[in-house]
């Protein structure tokens, strides 16, 4: 009868309106997440926005349920981890003029060999790291609060979606009509990108991000802009060319080392501690089911065989891939618990090296090396996050891995259409440091791949990011505002800035709705451009083809 009862409960949580709506977001998340990480050098977590989306998309055919909310979320917001994994790395592969030596088939051969062993870590590792283990899991324990909080109503949908049309509209005008300019205040600093982007994404991303991370961004970008560019050129101490070689090994320098920060400090020493306690009275590693174990198992051999004679890898370096996939997965798995950051290109970076210290010397192989855990880990922490929601809610966790499978799945097609779209509606030549699509994370991979532009720079870089990282600073946000572009660093500042005064409001009008409203608006604004964007490159991919 419990067996019974547990199947039902999984169907009602694991609804046919529910897949649907799921699906239909997935498309649109994942399309939408491609585009904010290269253009942002960054992918805000879904979580939030999904959760929302879901519950009053299900409200509005009259069904209730948090939980069957909860797993369609999941459902939608599961490929933007795919896009991440592959946005942070494959890029790459164009910034060093290789995009001839790779094709839309081998991508898609990178997410789903990923995709796979994500699924498969991530069943493995959920009873310890959710159920036994104290993490906080903070992007979870947030989606379930926001579903929890059930007066989403029509308000709220009204100012999601009002706020998503408005920034499609603004984008419109501004890359279509050309009715608005998408630069403001520039000014012609040599080696300065001086100026504000017109961009409804930029706000927001400074609003979610909030004040005291913004601010550190914008220092580090201050101090390479005007202390090392500006201020050391007028020194006499190097041109503008080796001051900007300097500080794009410094950026990526910290960006890397503050990923080894989290490994080192918050990881690491958490993951030897679960591992050994795996062998305690009462505790289990793993709660797969007997019947189950079979599907994995087919599942980590589909990503070796993927591996091997799709993407032409070495049988041992699929090995070393499925088997690291695991521990790094567990890494991101940690990382995400304690701190909600996934450094998931740095963990693909760290077995880059591995496979490249075995001898495969193929620079276009060493990026899908890098991509496909970029995505299992990628998988790893979202997955972790939303067991802790749906523990929270009590949740059926084989519903939400189903779940999770049905959009990682779709997300592997979508991710790699809209990197196509991308790819050919702008040129390989529109993705790196100070192009239209800065794809910060995928130039660290390229720059490992093909040689560093100034070494002292990287190392002292590297360094600084795990010292400040230990030290309790954000050596990530430092990073990327060392390295985007100035324009960039300057405008979302701005958000953080109406962020603060939002919230004094907020407090003044101590009315805990408004403080959600803020986020469901900000969210719209970030998803309307980043989906307009993506619409805008696949018409000009089609006509371009009908001409």
């Amino acid at each position: 009868m419990r067996a019974s009862n547990s199947r039902a409960e999984e169907r009602a949580q694991l609804s046919l309106p529910g897949v649907v709506i799921g699906i239909i977001g997935c498309i649109i998340i994942t399309a939408s997440s491609i585009y904010t990480a290269l253009k942002m050098g960054a992918l805000p977590w879904p979580s939030i926005f999904t959760s929302i989306t879901a519950l009053v998309a299900l409200r509005a055919i009259g069904r209730n349920s948090l939980n069957e909310a909860n797993v369609t979320q999941i459902i939608m917001s599961a490929g933007s981890m795919v896009a991440g994994g592959l946005a942070f790395t494959i890029p790459g592969i164009w910034m060093l003029g290789l995009s001839d030596q790779t094709s839309w088939v081998e991508m898609l051969l990178v997410a789903l060999a990923g995709t796979l062993l994500g699924l498969v870590c991530t069943a493995l590792i959920r009873n310890r790291f959710v159920e036994e283990s104290d993490l906080e899991y903070p992007i979870g324990i947030a989606s379930a609060e926001t579903l929890k909080a059930s007066d989403a109503g029509g308000s709220t949908g009204l100012k999601l979606f009002g706020s998503m049309a408005l920034a499609g509209i603004w984008s419109v005008a501004r890359d279509v009509l050309g009715i608005i300019p998408a630069m403001l205040c520039t000014l012609p600093i040599p080696g300065v990108s001086f100026g504000l982007y017109n961009s409804p994404m930029l706000l927001s991303v400074g609003f979610l991000v909030g004040g005291a991370a913004v601010a550190f961004w914008f220092g580090g970008a201050l101090f390479a802009n005007f202390g090392i560019i500006v201020g050391g050129t007028a020194a006499g101490l190097w041109d503008v060319a080796t001051a900007q070689a300097i500080v794009s090994s410094l950026g990526m320098g910290l960006m890397m080392g503050s990923g080894l920060g989290v490994v080192a400090r918050d990881i690491l020493p958490k993951v030897v501690s679960y591992l050994r306690g795996s062998g305690e009275k009462g505790s289990r590693f793993t709660d797969v089911r007997k019947g189950d174990a079979g599907v994995l198992g087919l599942m980590a051999a589909a990503a070796a065989l993927l591996v091997c004679f799709g993407l032409g890898l070495s049988p041992l370096t699929a090995v070393l891939i499925v088997a690291l996939s695991f521990v790094t997965t567990i890494m991101s798995a940690q990382s995400v618990g304690q701190t909600g950051i996934d450094p998931m290109e740095i963990f693909g970076l760290i077995v880059l090296l591995a496979v490249a210290a075995l001898g495969e010397s193929s620079q276009v192989k060493l990026f899908y090396v890098a991509g496909i855990i970029a995505v299992a880990c990628g998988l790893g922490g979202d997955v972790m996050s939303d067991f802790k929601a749906g523990k929270m809610l009590g949740t059926s966790p084989r519903a939400m891995w189903i779940g999770q499978a049905i959009g990682a799945l779709l997300g592997t097609v979508v991710s790699v259409v809209v990197l196509v779209a991308l790819l050919n509606a702008y040129g390989a030549d529109a993705f790196g440091p100070g192009k239209l699509f800065v794809s910060a994370q995928a130039s660290v991979v390229a720059t490992m791949v093909s040689g560093i532009p100034n070494v002292p720079a990287f190392v002292i870089g590297l360094v600084a990011g795990i010292v400040l990282y230990c030290l309790g600073l954000p050596s990530m946000m430092i990073g990327l505002g060392v390295y985007l572009p100035f324009y960039m660093s300057l405008s979302a500042p701005i958000g953080a800035l109406v962020k603060v005064a939002y919230d004094r409001t907020v407090r003044r009008d101590d009315n805990p709705a408004n403080d959600e409203d803020g986020i469901v608006v900000a969210s719209g604004l970030l998803g309307g451009e980043s989906i307009v964007g993506v619409v805008i490159a696949l018409i000009t991919v089609i006509t371009g083809l009908a001409a």
